[in-house]
């Protein structure tokens, strides 16, 4: 097990993701991608340093899919944040914020938490550095998990897009054309999809019990992350729209995450 290089690589994802301690949502959010991103950055330089066996392609391509992922994913949160700060300049907002003034987490708490989601963000990127370490040359299974990564992002990128111009056309019901006539969360399938590939691409370098587990748990992680914001997501949409028709209708004949896959609902009632 590459201990020193999980380390390093440790370090750059907690840096990167310690804009949590500014606003707890960004451990999770904007610091999440450039956690990602910046991983694959470090794990690419750890190559230029000190070559293994591995194809640069290989690492380049991996890198490459990782900045796209966390710039995706920061960029869009980074507007979203942006157009909320407009926002609460207004006299509305400032009027509901001094009425909603939450209290700040706890430090102890937070540095708890940044310590849990570093090092599930190493986990993540744990594939690329495994090919890296071992010197893995074989380029099948990296050649297949790219393009599976690469689907992914793309339906990611899609469905963000589809529902952004849905609730603009009609603000009072959830997005359902497009890619939501196959799912209601074709986002989250996006993103499963997108992590499926990352950990397919090293299946063929996983050496040892340890590095099997970190990547396993990596990638049941977020399948759980994805099913459980699902949930969520759906516990919010029944209480605004629950007494929808329309949305009932919707809700109970297409599937949440997986098209075709007959599982409508996981809000537990």
């Amino acid at each position: 097990m590459p201990w020193g290089l999980l380390a390093i690589l440790l370090i750059v994802c907690a840096v990167l993701c310690s804009v949590g301690f500014y606003k707890f949502v960004y451990f999770l959010s904007i610091g999440y991608g450039f956690a990602v991103a910046g991983g694959g950055i470090a794990v690419l330089i750890m190559y230029f340093i000190n070559p293994t066996a591995t194809p640069l392609w290989i690492m380049l391509v991996q890198t490459a899919l990782f900045i796209a992922y966390g710039v995706r994913l920061s960029g869009f949160l980074l507007v979203r944040e942006f157009k909320n700060a407009t926002f609460k300049k207004t006299d509305v907002a400032k009027e509901t914020l001094a009425k909603n003034d939450d209290k700040k987490m706890p430090v102890f708490v937070l540095a708890t938490i940044w310590v849990f989601v570093s090092i599930l963000y190493v986990m993540q990127v744990s594939p690329m550095l495994f090919r890296y370490s071992n010197g893995s040359t074989d380029i099948v299974l990296p050649i297949i998990g790219f393009a599976v990564s690469i689907f992914g992002l793309i339906l990611e990128s899609i469905a963000d897009k589809q529902k952004s111009a849905q609730k603009k056309e009609n603000p009072n019901m959830v997005a359902t054309k497009g890619l939501y006539k196959l799912c209601r969360c074709p986002n989250y399938l996006g993103e499963i999809l997108f992590w499926t590939g990352v950990f397919v691409s090293g299946i063929s370098t996983y050496t040892g019990i340890g590095q099997w587990i970190i990547a396993i748990l990596a990638y049941v992680c977020i399948v759980y992350i994805m099913f459980n914001g699902a949930q969520r997501l759906e516990k919010r949409q029944m209480a605004r729209y629950g007494e929808n028709a329309e949305y009932n209708e919707y809700a109970n004949k297409t599937p949440i995450i997986i098209p075709f896959l007959p599982i409508y609902h996981l809000n537990k009632k």
